[in-house]
């Protein structure tokens, strides 16, 4: 999944309004954050296979340190564990550190068998909407909507920047994923890595257009 991801991050900001969207959205995908730079290392693994599913070319071989469950759940902890420290704010944290693993449960409706437990000889799991265009699409797409819709009825602009900067990320996040979705296949492995890294770009977008709005 990727739109659904920063649905889900926009649709969490009502929860605790005085945490910024960009700290949602790293939380939401800090396993996709890391996974380009693993890749890069030869920490993970992942093959480029076009057509093995309708919806993405991506053989995921072996990516246990940042998508396994366990690894996402560990993640959280550090990462709540950071935010309480640096914020003071035990519940905000909370809610951010339980954020990580939310991005392993997404994952598991569109990925075929792949995604790990833990490290190891872990049991792999998967539903496989990939597997259907359609129906990813209308996934992707509406879960983003939603989570937009909440984002808008519980925050304002303050001024011209944090209006139009925020349609600016949506109409990013659409291109880059229909790009990707329908699209060709990456030219290589380290192509997808180095284009995936836009993902930091989305990241500081988020604390930038948060800090241009206000909640209502």
């Amino acid at each position: 999944m990727f739109l659904g991801h920063f649905g889900l991050g926009l649709a969490t900001k009502p929860l605790q309004p005085r945490v910024s969207l960009g700290t949602f959205f790293l939380a939401t995908q800090l396993a996709d954050l890391l996974w380009p730079t693993l890749l890069l290392l030869g920490v993970e693994r992942v093959q480029i296979r076009p057509g093995l599913m309708a919806a993405s070319p991506l053989d995921f071989e072996y990516y246990p340190f940042s998508h396994s469950l366990l690894a996402e759940v560990v993640l959280g902890v550090v990462l709540g564990l950071a935010y309480g420290l640096i914020r003071r704010n035990w519940r905000e944290a909370l809610l951010v550190g339980l954020l990580v693993p939310s991005h392993w449960l997404l994952d598991l409706i569109m990925h075929r068998p792949d995604l790990p437990l833990y490290v190891g000889q872990s049991p792999k799991a998967g539903l496989g909407l990939w597997g259907n265009l359609p129906a990813t699409l209308v996934l992707e797409l509406g879960s983003l909507s939603a989570g937009l819709w909440v984002y808008l009825r519980h925050t304002r602009a303050r001024n011209r920047t944090g209006r139009f900067a925020l349609w600016g990320m949506i109409a990013l996040l659409v291109l880059v994923y229909l790009g990707g979705a329908l699209g060709p296949a990456p030219a290589s492995v380290a192509a997808l890595a180095w284009s995936a890294q836009v993902l930091w770009l989305i990241v500081a977008l988020g604390y930038w257009i948060d800090a241009n709005r206000e909640p209502v």
